[in-house]
């Protein structure tokens, strides 16, 4: 035990460090893994067999035999086959313009954004993409601050979203949304 107390147990110091070689994987010869796995079999075969009869069962020896061979071969199989290569990622997906990865909630703010755009050039877009989401939206809000959604009690809610949104919910062949109506939808979402 050395003299030198807790400052020396310590301290940093550079130590011999010993090079260990990696030795080199042992060869098995084909022999010795057959006369292994025969012996396997023969015990197997013997231990079943005994217990067998210790029972009052008599079973052919060549059935047991067969049985622990074909177990032994389907334990070979598996051993064999490597298992499945991890999935790839997609190269584009989850990275940004220079190369850093994306966040999930910033990948659906800009696919929404997308969306919003191509929404105010395409009422057939904008009907079946972005009211149903704002719709969705309007009832869960609703929903967790009143206790209430839009089916169920039509008059308090058109009173709680506003007339605007109201009738942007309701009226589906109407013309596509500018971005001040957007605003004014988002606005009476918040306020809830």
């Amino acid at each position: 035990m050395s003299d030198g107390g807790l400052d020396q147990l310590f301290s940093f110091r550079d130590e011999p460090v010993e090079e260990v070689t990696e030795a080199a994987p042992k060869q098995k010869s084909r022999a010795w893994w057959v006369v292994r796995n025969v012996l396997l079999i023969a015990g197997a075969t013997v231990v079943t067999i005994a217990a067998m009869r210790a029972g009052g069962l008599h079973i052919s020896v060549l059935l047991v035999v067969a049985f622990f061979i074909g177990l032994r071969a389907v334990l070979y199989a598996v051993s064999e086959v490597a298992p499945p290569a991890l999935p790839k990622r997609r190269g584009g997906a989850g990275r940004n313009d220079d190369g850093r990865a994306l966040d999930s909630l910033r990948a659906a703010v800009r696919r929404w954004e997308r969306n919003l755009d191509r929404a105010h050039t395409d009422p057939d877009l904008y009907t079946s993409n972005v009211l149903p989401v704002i719709a969705e939206l309007a009832d869960e809000r609703l929903r967790l601050r009143h206790g209430i959604t839009r089916t169920s009690d039509p008059r308090r809610a058109r009173e709680l979203l506003g007339d605007p949104l109201w009738a942007a919910l309701h009226d589906r062949g109407r013309r596509t949304a500018k971005s001040r109506e957007l605003e004014t939808y988002v606005d009476a979402l918040e306020r809830l």
